[in-house]
């Protein structure tokens, strides 16, 4: 193993895995009124409700396809009758449909970002950082996948990529694995791993916003102001006054 490798498939996913943890905390211990999706919906609408949906859609569909084929051994799946032929068929079209639509969605946002004027100068520095490694991201997996899976013979990335991500999540390393990978696999996980390092310092942490305490809080009350409801009679400070009488203003 040479340095370069034990830097790239040990270093620096542990490194952004910090960064990724810590970050989000800092973040929301000391910018709590800054933790939002910063919308831009009052600007503009018509691209927005196309591209929004297709975008949030398709990337959970992307994270769904990596939970399965990443995090979950594939003995696991045989136990259930999923043999190799059936996920590589669903992971291969489903992916791609996922690809697709996730990619759609995006390059709908950033068209939007970039021609709406007023999206345009609502638009940080950090939002086209973070649009650069997200579409570097999207974009070396779907040529990936297109590449090696479609077209191509096949890469078994369930015996590579897939126990090299479950050992380092366990902190049992093996960064051999990842050697003979194909390139276009390890810049996808490169620019993914950088993109975490990114995420708490961007518009992405609303990911991980829920109103949950909406679940839980009390009822808010509200109750009039009218002397003609309730039983209790007003304060005096909501006491109807008088107008003056004009007779009385005049002088003498």
């Amino acid at each position: 193993m040479s340095t370069l490798q034990i830097v790239l498939w040990v270093v620096l996913p542990y490194v952004c895995a910090a960064v990724f943890i810590l970050g989000h905390i800092w973040r929301y211990r000391y910018d709590k009124f800054g933790w939002t999706t910063r919308s831009s919906q009052t600007y503009e609408n018509k691209l927005l409700q196309w591209g929004s949906p297709m975008f949030h859609l398709g990337i959970l569909m992307v994270i769904a396809g990596h939970v399965v084929g990443l995090l979950i051994p594939r003995e696991w799946l045989y136990a259930i009758g999923i043999d190799e032929h059936m996920y590589h068929i669903g992971a291969t079209v489903l992916g791609t449909a996922a690809a697709i639509l996730t990619l759609a969605g995006l390059a709908i946002l950033i068209f939007r970002r970039r021609t709406v004027a007023a999206v345009f100068l609502a638009t940080t520095r950090m939002d086209k950082v973070m649009y650069v490694f997200l579409g570097a991201t999207l974009l070396f997996g779907t040529a990936a996948t297109v590449v090696h899976q479609v077209f191509g013979g096949g890469f078994a990335y369930r015996e590579t990529i897939s126990p090299w991500m479950r050992g380092m999540i366990i902190f049992q390393p093996n960064p051999e694995l990842m050697v003979g990978v194909p390139l276009l696999f390890q810049l996808h996980v490169i620019t993914a791993c950088l993109l975490f390092a990114l995420w708490p310092f961007t518009r992405l942490v609303h990911v991980f916003s829920a109103p949950v305490g909406y679940l839980f809080r009390p009822y808010i009350v509200y109750r009039s102001r009218d002397e003609q409801r309730g039983s209790r009679a007003p304060k005096r400070g909501w006491d109807p006054v008088a107008a003056p009488d004009p007779a009385r203003l005049r002088r003498p």
